[in-house]
């Protein structure tokens, strides 16, 4: 599809200012508590808004879109199981998860379940979120050059090396600041093309009666049944993808996202306004992919990559779009994997820093080095990662692409899942021995293997009918690593040692802990909160005059009123925030100082 040189401007308009934020939010990182996890100073608003960017990547734009145009309003399910796993959170999960007062969750694991299980965390990790970040980029770059004729290269190159400046500029700060601008553009943009798509279709009564003329009723249910999609979408698909995310949102290697936020009772508030906007997103996301299939499907089917309908957002988008918001949605699109990306760099750099560095250090016998000496090894490691994940990327675009977003989906359930299992049962679970998450990563793995190679079944005793025809469903590998991997934790629990044990000593300090409320002024200090509202409402105006300018583009007067709506939006929210920044500090302070 044709992008004009307009658009052209506004993307790189954008991509300038996220990289003047690290720059600007530089200042606030002084020490690597700092640039890890913001100090543990960030507001609700600001990291409620950052884990929710960071909560999905372009895939929801592609891959979840491609999964509306096909059966319609079935993707709701993967994310209302995410606005489920924040609501857990609200309710007392977020505060458990900033209260175990650390700065990487492996240290929080090494409480739980000692050193050996945090050094298998800790050297499992850092090369898997690579492998995402990597795998993430690259699909962006399929997607981006298939769609919109970009240069897959230079969109891996470019988003590659803007999220390194700022994030390894500004750190945790700079993360949560470009992901809070980022959210403001998207939320408010996604709601103006949802209403669009309605419009276009007439309304919500004529997108129903449309779907039923053009035949689709049967395929856009909410749940299929076994007979449509070789048995995705139907019940059990939709309580494996919630249960997954329920899990994903509420284990231990999930707490990172609040442990910067000020204390407990600010997670919760985070938590309520993932919670809020997640809902948003699982009714709005999916209007434009089934507004392509109904209105545009012959556009759609013209693009030349593996899954033609995963560009069914972005017809939708261009189609309806003035000109000058369509670079707005390029935008959305590149910040939606980006804000994921810039998460996982500073998280894995603060595993390196954190968690392996201290121990090689004491292996080869360095000498120790000052706090400002590890901050500067922080921004150099954040290069270096960075480096990584995009010479990674390049090399598989290299190859074939196909079915990137499927892969990304299998590897998350097959390799991701069998960890992440005994870190949300180790919080509630305290009889086990040192080894009972080591078990049941195992027990999982074995699973996963079997149902990744899609080993045949007649090696276990099926009959050679049965298993010729088998195939493993998302559903059947989701359960399966869950139900083995709960099982070896369980099976672990008869092994447990005494109450007394110095094991058991440490596994109920861990729990008691994570359940104490944080008293801010005495753990952490003096927050920043006007700071933090008047910097990025500084920027947040910044953004609605440069939206602003885009009403001088000659466009129809629906065009411009949509423009003039979007800068209007973003306008009253920063105005909002620079109101609030001018108000007596005393009235900020006494609340920070509040314990839950």
């Amino acid at each position: 599809m044709e992008i004009s040189n307009i658009e052209y401007l506004v993307i790189v308009a954008y991509l300038m200012l996220i990289i003047v934020v690290g720059f600007v939010f530089k200042r606030f990182s002084a020490n690597t508590d700092d640039y890890f996890k913001g100090g543990s100073k960030g507001t609700w608003w600001l990291v409620g808004s950052s884990a929710f960017m960071s909560a999905f990547s372009a895939w929801t734009f592609t891959g979840a879109a491609g999964i509306a145009y096909e059966s319609g309003f079935s993707a709701m399910f993967i994310f209302i199981g995410n606005a489920l796993g924040f609501f857990v959170n609200f309710l007392f999960m977020g505060p458990w998860l900033r209260q175990m007062r650390v700065t990487t969750f492996p240290e929080a694991i090494a409480g739980r379940f000692g050193e050996t299980t945090r050094d298998f965390y800790a050297y499992y990790e850092v090369p898997v979120r690579i492998l995402y970040s990597a795998m993430a980029l690259y699909g962006l770059g399929i997607f981006c050059s298939a769609v919109f004729g970009y240069d897959i290269n230079y969109v891996i190159v470019v988003c590659g090396i803007v999220v390194l400046l700022y994030s390894a500029t500004g750190g945790r700060w700079a993360v949560m600041a470009t992901d809070f601008l980022q959210g403001l553009i998207l939320v408010p943009l996604t709601l103006i093309v949802a209403w669009l798509c309605l419009d276009a279709l007439g309304g919500i009564d004529n997108l129903f009666a449309e779907i039923e003329a053009q035949g689709l009723t049967e395929q856009y249910s909410m749940v299929n049944s076994t007979t449509l999609f070789g048995g995705a979408y139907t019940w059990g698909w939709a309580s494996a993808m919630m249960a997954k995310q329920f899990i994903v949102f509420n284990s231990m290697n999930a707490a990172p996202r609040y442990f910067s936020v000020k204390d407990g009772r600010e997670a919760r508030k985070a938590a309520l306004l993932c919670t809020i906007l997640m809902l948003l997103g699982s009714f709005i996301w999916f209007l434009p992919p089934i507004t392509a299939r109904l209105l545009y499907p012959e556009l759609v089917m013209s693009f030349d990559i593996a899954k033609p309908a995963e560009a069914a957002y972005a017809v939708a988008s261009i189609s309806l779009l003035p000109i000058g918001l369509v670079g707005l949605i390029v935008v959305a699109i590149l910040s939606a994997t980006m804000s994921s990306m810039d998460t996982g760099l500073n998280t894995n750099v603060a595993i390196l820093i954190k968690d392996i560095y201290p121990k090689m250090a004491r292996l080869l016998r360095w000498k120790s080095k000052a706090e400002l000496e590890l901050l500067h090894y922080g921004r150099i490691l954040t290069w270096v990662m960075g480096v990584l994940i995009v010479c990674l990327a390049m090399y598989f675009a290299q190859q074939d692409g196909s079915g990137i977003f499927d892969i990304m989906l299998q590897v998350g359930t097959l390799l991701s899942m069998p960890i992440t299992i005994p870190l949300l049962l180790g919080m509630f679970i305290r009889q086990t021995p040192w080894w009972a998450a080591l078990l049941s990563i195992a027990c999982a793995l074995v699973f996963s293997s079997l149902a990744f190679f899609e080993m045949p079944l007649s090696y276990f005793g099926f009959s050679q009918n049965y298993s010729d025809n088998f195939q493993w469903s998302f559903q059947q590998q989701f359960f399966g690593v869950l139900g083995t991997g709960t099982f070896g934790f369980l099976i672990s629990t008869l092994f447990a040692p005494a109450k007394d044990s110095p094991h058991r000593q440490m596994v109920d300090k861990f729990i008691t802990n994570m359940k104490t409320p944080i008293d801010f002024a005495k753990e952490v200090g003096e927050g920043n909160d006007l700071t933090q509202l008047t910097l990025i409402g500084r920027f947040g105006i910044a953004v609605t005059g440069f939206i602003a300018l885009m009403l001088v583009i000659p466009n129809p007067i629906e065009g411009r009123l949509t423009i003039l709506v979007l800068a209007l939006i973003i306008g009253a929210i920063s105005l909002l925030m620079l109101r609030a920044g001018k108000a007596p500090a005393s009235s900020i302070n006494t609340e920070a100082q509040r314990a839950d």
